[in-house]
């Protein structure tokens, strides 16, 4: 095992984790997930400012960031700000390339990272393909958000007479008695897309009550997840392999309904696909990042700057 000190940090929009690895041991804390609102390195900045008040050194820190655009890869930004803490290094990635390491290493095939967010990451021998990711304004096809809102939605057509009863409606007037005002409120919430995705457990719930709207909307945010590993085993080549691997990671995976329908959606077009939910060590994979090979397919796409 490597013994260098290492700070790796997992940044999504629901929270962030943190690890702090060295000679002594490890021991991991989190904060707040990151603002799409505000800019985005100041804020992994402080992370770092955060744990050097802890009193923390490291040579090595590597993020995994939701959101991350090419704009934003400024891994030299961070080793400034990574100074006092001793950083020699650090390697800055989207979180779908962290989310692939922690669940699948080096091995070639496709993970879905699906929580408040989603997105998918397919890699082969010579390139990786990113799908979706692309917000929950533009994309998040079947994510934690698309859940929910499918669930508000179905709500009010049922309360305009557009769509059939559904169980969910007591729980969403439970927050607003008044129905027809929860929009007001929930458009002005600066915090409105956790909060939002906060009904998928709901709508699980429901579903797994035998709520007919609930399990409708479970099975297409599973089809959609599928649909997106589809994408990227084609982009990469490994369509065609009979025994791909397929990794659904993230807490939406920890609901069994939406976990079933997604193996019963890949296995209906790869019935011998290696399928795994829920196995996933996102700081794992942000700590392994200084380790990837210069000849994987992974490498272009991790910023890094070395002191």
């Amino acid at each position: 095992m490597n013994s260098t000190s290492t700070l790796a940090i997992d940044a999504g929009q629901s929270g962030i984790k943190v690890r702090h690895t060295d000679a002594s041991g490890s021991g991991e804390w989190s904060a707040p997930g990151i603002r799409t609102d505000l800019p985005l390195l100041p804020q992994l900045a402080r992370i770092i400012e955060q744990a050097h008040e802890g009193g923390r050194a490291a040579e090595r820190v590597g993020l995994g960031v939701s959101g991350l655009t090419d704009d934003e890869s400024d891994a030299g930004y961070l080793l400034a700000a990574a100074a006092p803490i001793g950083a020699r290094s650090v390697h800055l990635a989207h979180d779908s390339i962290t989310a692939y390491l922690g669940a699948l290493g080096d091995e070639r095939g496709v993970v879905v990272a699906a929580g408040t967010g989603v997105v998918t990451l397919a890699v082969g021998a010579t390139e990786i393909a990113r799908v979706d990711g692309w917000g929950y304004i533009m994309g998040d096809s079947g994510s934690g958000y698309w859940l929910g809102r499918a669930g508000l939605e179905a709500v009010m057509r049922a309360h305009d007479g557009r769509g059939a009863a559904t169980a969910l409606t007591d729980v969403v007037r439970a927050d607003f008695p008044d129905l027809e005002a929860a929009y007001i409120e929930l458009q002005a919430d600066l915090g409105r897309v956790q909060r939002i995705a906060s009904y998928a457990r709901a709508v699980a719930d429901a579903a797994a009550a035998g709520d007919a709207v609930a399990e409708s909307i479970i099975t297409n945010g599973a089809r959609e997840l599928a649909a997106s590993a589809f994408a990227g085993l084609r982009r990469v080549g490994e369509s065609d392999v009979p025994d791909s691997h397929v990794r659904g990671v993230g807490g939406l995976f920890l609901g069994e309904a939406l976990g079933r329908e997604f193996v019963a959606a890949i296995t209906a077009e790869i019935p011998g696909a290696e399928i795994r939910l829920g196995e996933a060590h996102p700081l794992d994979g942000a700590a392994a990042l200084a380790d990837v090979a210069p000849t994987s397919a992974l490498a272009a796409h991790i910023a890094v700057a070395r002191a």
